[in-house]
């Protein structure tokens, strides 16, 4: 019995001895805890399994899936179509929120005032036209001419509202047609005033005959002629290719809502015509600088093409350089065009403004004659010569005509021979 009970301690005793033992083994100096018996371990979140080979099911390669790769099986990643991105726990794609130029972006929202404050300014200058309508500035300036004028000025600005709208097929159809017929009208309006200039005091060296087609149903015709092109181009363009909005990736995690035309460089399509006028408004601003002042608006057609041309040398670089953020490309588009409404706003009606609203006692047929100085004599053969910038021609009157088409007509003709000028002033505003 006692040497039962011995046995049984000594038993127990070793025991003990071999749990504190097994407690104590390492199966690495650097891993204390013994592996655990499993081939792989399972993948964490946002990493796919892919099987290793002759192990069936229970062996795997744990691989985490890119930035833009989700899961559709935990076997596998795969990429979000553009314009998506995986959502949280990577189960799905969702798409990325459209990008376009909205109302309440901060750059929008400075064109969208400049534009307004545009239309307003043209607003006015086209009641004051109306208000002075029948006085010598207003006449002097081609009424009519100007009317259209003011009308192309409205449009330019108008189209910063039309370019920030959400693009759709109306909008952008808008956009195409409009982005070259605002800028077509204004000027084919100066192209008209310059080519009518032209013509009269080239003539003038040629023959006293006044020439044909500058009255103002002619240069209305013209003016129209010229801005039909660019309806032509306009409606062949929407023809030929529909506009309509579609989504654009400047890079992966983009998502831009654009107007087809609005990638690449279709757009110059539609400025290619007004581009073209304002090369040959500028040309025949050029040939017309040294006319009298008085008789024409050389200096201010001249100073507002030369700023054209400046601002646009400096938008088609600009226009190519945003190519990857089209949002900005519509931003630089709407003030571009508000900045060209505005230089020939600012040009061709600032000096009337000031005469008619300031020095009204200059607003008279006296006034503006007055402004070039002439020696009239009435002698054929006198020369014409210049002395210290004064003019010296030969005058002759032409009869006051009592009626032409109902209408009362004073018409004074101031024929400088020797220099072959041909000066007409008409009170009619027919013949302004």
């Amino acid at each position: 019995m006692q040497l039962l009970i011995i046995i049984m301690v000594t038993s127990y005793i070793i025991f003990i001895l071999l749990c504190f033992q097994i407690k104590d083994l390492k199966f690495r100096e650097e891993e204390p805890n013994h592996p655990d018996s499993v081939c792989s371990y399972p993948c964490d979140h946002g990493e796919a399994m892919y099987l290793t080979a002759g192990y069936g099911n229970c062996c795997w390669t744990c691989v985490k899936c890119h930035e833009y790769e989700y899961l559709p099986t935990k076997y596998e990643c795969k990429g979000c179509p553009f314009g998506s991105e995986p959502n949280g726990d990577k189960s799905a794609c969702v798409m990325i929120n459209y990008m376009y130029l909205r109302y309440d972006d901060a750059i929008a929202i400075g064109a969208m005032f400049f534009s307004a404050l545009g239309i307003i300014i043209t607003g006015y200058v086209t009641v004051v036209f109306i208000r002075y309508n029948n006085t010598p500035v207003v006449r002097a300036s081609g009424r009519e001419l100007s009317y259209v004028l003011l009308f192309g000025i409205f449009l330019c600005y108008s189209m910063t509202f039309i370019l920030v709208l959400r693009p759709s097929e109306i909008s952008c159809g808008v956009q195409k047609y409009g982005i070259g017929l605002c800028f077509s009208i204004c000027y084919s309006a100066i192209l008209t005033k310059t080519n009518r200039i032209s013509r009269i005091f080239r003539a003038g060296k040629r023959t006293a005959r006044r020439p044909k087609f500058i009255s103002p149903k002619s240069q209305l015709v013209i003016c129209g002629a010229i801005v039909a092109f660019q309806n032509v181009v306009g409606a062949m363009w929407i023809l030929m290719r529909v506009p309509e909005p579609v989504a654009y990736f400047a890079n992966r995690d983009d998502h831009q809502l654009v107007c087809k035309d609005a990638v690449g460089g279709n757009y110059m399509i539609g400025f290619t015509y007004p581009i073209i006028l304002v090369i040959v408004c500028t040309i025949y601003a050029i040939l017309t600088r040294k006319i009298p002042e008085a008789f024409n608006e050389s200096k201010y057609i001249g100073f507002t093409m030369y700023t054209t041309c400046i601002i646009w040398l400096a938008f088609v670089p600009i226009y190519f350089s945003t190519a990857y953020d089209i949002k900005l490309r519509i931003a630089t588009m709407c003030y571009t065009i508000s900045l060209s409404a505005t230089v020939s706003l600012v040009c061709m009606f600032t000096p009337k403004l000031y005469i008619i609203l300031t020095h009204p006692e200059k607003n008279v047929r006296k006034s503006m004659a007055s402004q070039v100085p002439r020696n009239y004599t009435k002698s054929s053969a006198q020369p014409c010569t210049q002395n210290s910038s004064t003019l010296l021609c030969q005058y002759s009157s032409i009869p006051q005509q009592p009626e032409r088409n109902g209408k009362h007509i004073d018409v004074v003709d101031d024929v400088c021979k020797s220099c072959n000028i041909v000066v007409r002033d008409c009170i009619d505003s027919s013949d302004i």
